[in-house]
């Protein structure tokens, strides 16, 4: 990507369903000066249309699913970063609430649709944020659990959401008007760029990275990483789906459904393994070495 390129979202937009297009747009949906492949899904009366059913089903599935593996890992009390990895789901609980209504095209408000579109683009980094720091955890830096692992992770995961909420909010509502210019082709927004489309990028290549060097070289184990390597494929299917083959399947249904059906389904897997993979290094009879663990 050139550097004349860089902040632009027309055609990210223009390819994908993404709640960041809905505060870009003068409509305040997914219909922009970017043009392509509209998804207009199930019609309904006076002109309105159900956009995206599969994401909205997926959506309650993987809230469903994520509150099942919340009070799962609420009985293991002695596993390592136990609070910490419920926070993660919470925040990814709050994100799929708010895919229902931004990307599932949801008949909303346009008032409405900025705030859900706000909320969801704040809760993606500090989500990933949350989950950067799960892997920080496992070194054991600080005690997990306590108030002073909790407070960090809260305070900065906070921080990061207030922050990235209200640069969107404030995109999409014109409260200053510093951001109009995002209107107009190519749509750019330097700030959100960074925040949700980099910043989350990076936090979750973070995680993979960290996790693999705490599982071969401190916990000396292999299997684990099966699950990690599992999650980080899917997770990268999620993101073909959105941004690669997206177009090609609006065109091809005729705007019934696109990829990010797909990656809603793609992502709530590659969480339901993340949880598979934190589970089995936080068992009771792993092996964890005294002294230094990097000879």
């Amino acid at each position: 990507m050139g550097s004349t390129q860089f902040g632009n979202f027309d055609n990210f937009c223009r390819d994908s369903t993404l709640p960041v297009c809905n505060v870009l747009s003068d409509f305040h949906n997914q219909t922009g000066p970017w043009g392509g492949c509209e998804l207009t899904g199930i019609p309904l009366s006076d002109g309105r249309f159900l956009g995206n059913l599969g994401s909205i089903l997926l959506s309650g599935i993987a809230i469903a699913a994520s509150i099942f593996l919340l009070l799962r890992s609420e009985r293991k009390r002695a596993a390592v970063g136990r609070r910490e990895m419920q926070a993660f789901l919470a925040g990814y609980i709050v994100i799929s609430i708010c895919e229902i209504f931004t990307i599932g095209e949801f008949p909303l408000s346009n008032r409405v649709r900025i705030a859900f579109s706000g909320i969801h683009i704040g809760f993606i980094i500090a989500t990933t944020w949350i989950l950067l720091l799960n892997a920080v955890i496992g070194y054991q830096l600080v005690d997990d659990g306590t108030p002073l692992s909790m407070g960090i992770l809260l305070a900065t995961a906070a921080a990061l959401l207030i922050g990235t909420g209200y640069i969107a909010l404030d995109t999409g509502f014109q409260w200053t008007g510093y951001w109009n210019s995002s209107y107009q082709l190519p749509n750019r927004n330097i700030a959100l760029y960074v925040l949700y489309q980099l910043a989350p990028l990076v936090f979750i290549v973070g995680f993979f990275v960290l996790e693999t060097i705490l599982v071969l070289r401190v916990l000396r184990e292999t299997m684990p990483m099966v699950y990690l390597a599992g999650a980080a494929v899917l997770f990268a299917l999620g993101q073909i789906f959105t941004y690669v083959v997206s177009p090609h399947i609006c065109t091809g249904t005729v705007g019934k459904i696109d990829g990010s059906l797909f990656e809603t389904l793609f992502t709530l897997l590659s969480v339901v393994t993340i949880w598979f993979f934190w589970s089995s290094i936080t068992e009771d009879d792993w092996p964890m070495p005294v002294g230094n663990t990097f000879p």
